[in-house]
């Protein structure tokens, strides 16, 4: 029999709900790179449901196993969903390792992302296994300020759990130089534990590499001139600051110009709904007559004379539609994590506009593949849009599609972040374990303590009717 190769590794990932969204992008690409490139993956997750996953879950691509998806709810009457996920993360670790599923496995890397409470459980369960987790942001500074002070108390227990968790790996990942900054801010210690480091998130640069969500008929739009904002209906998007910097360009520079708002929209969630509104309501006061469209059909079918469309829920199929089309992507978000919309428009060749913070910094270049500007400067936007449209010319704007194509395959493509991941783990097989394994009862003592602490406070904020 021949000897394994000594560089191929088996990659476990723990993933809490393995759905449809740019976590589950970024493990799913993480997973299938590493696959490419030699090496045994398993993912473990406590939900995958068939018919709202990526193919690649979905499809024999990747093994995927559901497992610790019966004891314990995903939210308790739509609350509590961080309790929840510690106890399903928990169950499913417990789960896998009395069953000796885990250890039949034979690991040599484990790759956890987004929950980080179970990191001591898994260091105790397989000791001599280093542990990767990928911090996509500080859940603590997502749920701060939300809420009473007693719904804060609620949440400190768990904002401790999540520093004290993270000293269990040996490295952390982020998906940014700038998360990689407040995950400085934020745990100040921390890098006294793990290494940081940073993998960016990637996007499809060939056919062979398209996620599931971007197959479907072909679509052209019709519009010879777009201005195109593509972000969900929040109001940290701040996709107002689009509207009113187009709002502000003289009327007859912006004639046969449409800005089209197109973005993930749910009826369900009430800031989505309150957003729009509130988007219509903006544009008509700055003199903008808009329309909205749900369908594919009415958004084709709207007068080109319309100079804003808003386009709810967008398909995959229309969203490569006008990337193809648009003459300018704006990307509003100050402080975004990383943001993967301005890679999706440089590898269709089209100029990104973006705010001057957050991940943009790192993906844009300013005057190369588009232009980075103060989002709380409106006639900056207005001029670059106003430039973009009416004074860059057609050889200029295709130097710059192609140097954002070069941009993205560089450096942004699935091989390259696959290669770094590769990198981290081999690093940390020099790293050690960076604290001492705590025996079975510390760790079960402190996380039952904050189990009960959550019910405890879970019984006076949400009382029974």
């Amino acid at each position: 029999m021949a000897e394994p190769d000594a560089t191929k590794r088996t990659v476990v990932f723990f993933h809490p709900d393995l759905g449809i969204g740019g976590a589950e992008r970024l493990v799913v690409d993480a997973a299938v790179g590493l696959q490419e490139r030699g090496h045994k993956v398993v993912i473990f997750t406590s939900h995958c449901d068939p018919n709202h996953c990526f193919e690649e879950a979905r499809d024999g691509t990747l093994d995927v196993r559901v497992r610790g998806n019966y004891l314990f709810p995903a939210s308790i009457f739509s609350r509590l969903t961080i309790l929840c996920a510690i106890a399903r993360q928990l169950h499913l670790l417990l789960h896998i390792h009395l069953t000796s599923e885990l250890s039949s496995l034979a690991p040599t890397s484990f790759v956890v992302d987004q929950l980080s409470a179970g990191l001591p459980l898994l260091q105790h369960l397989a000791p001599g296994v280093p542990i990767l987790f990928y911090c996509h942001y500080p859940d603590l500074l997502l749920a701060r300020g939300r809420g009473s002070w007693l719904k804060r108390a609620y949440r400190a227990p768990f904002d401790a759990l999540e520093e004290w968790s993270m000293g269990f790996a040996q490295a952390v990942a982020v998906n940014s130089e700038f998360t990689k900054g407040v995950v400085r801010r934020t745990w100040p210690s921390l890098e006294r534990h793990v290494e940081l480091r940073v993998v960016h998130p990637c996007v499809a640069v060939d056919d062979e590499d398209k996620p599931a969500q971007e197959v479907g008929e072909i679509v052209e739009w019709r519009d010879e001139k777009v201005v195109l904002s593509i972000n969900r209906f929040e109001r940290k998007k701040d996709v107002a600051l689009a509207i009113r910097a187009f709002a502000a360009i003289p009327e007859e520079r912006r004639q046969g110009v449409r800005l089209v708002i197109a973005g993930g929209y749910d009826p369900r969630i009430t800031e989505n709904v309150e957003y729009h509104a509130e988007l219509v309501s903006l544009a008509a006061s700055l003199n903008l007559e808009s329309r909205t469209a749900k369908t594919v059909i009415s958004a084709l079918a709207s007068p080109p004379e319309i100079p804003v469309l808003f386009l709810l829920s967008v398909p995959s199929n229309l969203k490569a539609a006008l990337l193809r089309s648009a003459t300018l992507l704006v990307y509003t978000p100050s402080d975004e994590h990383f943001g993967i919309v301005p890679l999706e428009a440089m590898l269709a060749g089209v100029p990104v506009l973006a705010s001057n913070s957050g991940g943009p910094r790192e993906t844009v270049l300013d005057g190369a593949t588009g232009w980075l500007r103060d989002a709380g400067d409106v006639p900056q936007w207005t001029a670059v849009m106003d430039r973009a449209l009416n004074e860059t010319s057609k050889g200029m704007r295709e130097r710059m599609g192609r140097a954002g194509v070069e941009r993205v395959k560089g450096g942004f493509d699935r091989g390259t972040m696959a290669r770094r991941v590769e990198a981290i783990l081999g690093d940390m097989d020099c790293l050690g374990v960076r604290r001492p394994v705590l025996s079975a009862v510390l760790n079960f003592l402190v996380i039952g303590a904050v189990f009960w602490f959550g019910i405890l406070v879970a019984r006076v904020l949400f009382p029974r009717s």
